[in-house]
């Protein structure tokens, strides 16, 4: 290829005709290089690679896609981005897709019904191969409609009554119920548990397994109060504490258990900025366990959930059913633990004096 006739095609998209032209291969030899490079001599890919980079040759992944019916792309329709929870799952999905030579796309609905429709409508006009989501209602007809129209799907972070998709999710009741149990082993009787929205499965979730075990110790259900909030941030959290404070000294509870770590970071941050101490004035347990939870001013005690194992085992079962014939769902659970950090260490003695 001249060099004018190089000029002209960099300065537009150069397709795979122009490409063979300037390495004086044939179209199917290029075609090779892109899809199947092991059929061709070393030389030869070299100089078709570099006939690529000249002419800033950039793939027609679409056009590739049609004719195959289907993407190298994964969607995660994501509860919230600003949740660090969500972006570690997001980063163990990345894990599997990039060990199975595909692409994941994020999709963030913030926890909104009909951002969570939008996405999934899109995602599959993108044919993409397989759809995670962590949903705002688990057991939604548009999660149904999704699997109907033959697009695998796995649920994430969320239990489902539907088998009709896999479901990869951690036993929040059992993290409810080690929360409480800490604290009670602390010597704590007097616990509020701070929910966010109950209308979220996991918070209820967390909230029945605290029930339990608050139970479980012969305690009264009037001493496990409940405060609910809009949402699970930071924000709400700072709130809760200005509702905890405004309680008479009496009823005050010395510990709140927290529905996530953002809660807990801004009930701490409440309380340090209104001169409350931390643990000596009030515990605090978070959940998720999130990396600013170790690092907090207080170090935050939490209950830890696997999160990059989480989105892992979920990316790996859908790409499975888009390449499995003989795929079967599954519906794994993960169980959470403790850990136990300086926001509710060492009043035990105190407590029960």
């Amino acid at each position: 290829m001249t060099g004018k006739r190089q000029q002209e095609v960099v300065g537009r998209s150069a397709s795979v005709k122009d490409v063979a032209a300037a390495a004086g291969v044939s179209l199917g030899t290029v075609s090779n290089v892109l899809n199947r490079p092991y059929l061709v001599r070393e030389a030869t890919r070299r100089r078709v690679e570099q006939a690529m980079s000249d002419l800033g040759f950039i793939r027609n992944e679409s056009a590739r896609q049609l004719r195959a019916g289907r993407s190298r792309t994964l969607g995660y329709v994501m509860l919230d981005a600003t949740n660090p929870f969500f972006t570690d799952v997001a980063a163990g999905m990345e894990i599997a897709a990039e060990r199975a030579d595909l692409t994941l796309y994020l999709c963030n609905s913030d926890s909104r019904k009909n951002r969570e429709v939008m996405y999934l409508d899109a995602l599959q006009q993108q044919r993409v191969q397989g759809i995670l989501i962590t949903p705002v209602e688990p057991d939604s007809p548009q999660l149904e409609a999704v699997v109907e129209r033959g697009t695998p799907l796995v649920v994430v972070d969320r239990h489902s009554r539907d088998t009709d998709f896999c479901t990869v999710a951690v036993d929040d009741r059992l993290g409810g119920r080690l929360a409480i149990e800490h604290l009670v082993d602390q010597g704590h009787t007097s616990v509020a548990f701070v929910a966010g929205p109950m209308s979220i499965g996991q918070v209820r979730d967390r909230y029945e397994g605290a029930k339990d075990a608050w139970r479980d110790a012969g305690l009264p259900d009037s001493a496990l109060i409940c405060i609910t909030g809009s949402a699970l941030t930071a924000s709400e959290g700072r709130s809760a504490g200005e509702r905890l404070s405004g309680l008479p000294r009496k009823r005050r509870p010395t510990a709140a258990f927290c529905a996530n770590d953002l809660l807990a970071l801004g009930l701490l941050q409440n309380f340090i900025t209104a001169g409350r101490r931390v643990p000596e004035d009030i515990a605090i347990v978070g959940y998720d366990d999130i990396d600013f939870a170790a690092s907090a001013a207080v170090p935050l005690t939490s209950i830890r959930q696997p999160r990059q194992e989480l989105g892992t085992k979920a990316a790996e079962l859908v790409i499975d059913e888009a390449d499995n014939p003989e795929h079967t769902h599954e519906h794994v659970v993960f169980i959470p633990e403790i850990v136990a950090r300086a926001s509710t260490l060492g009043l035990r003695s105190s407590l029960r004096a």
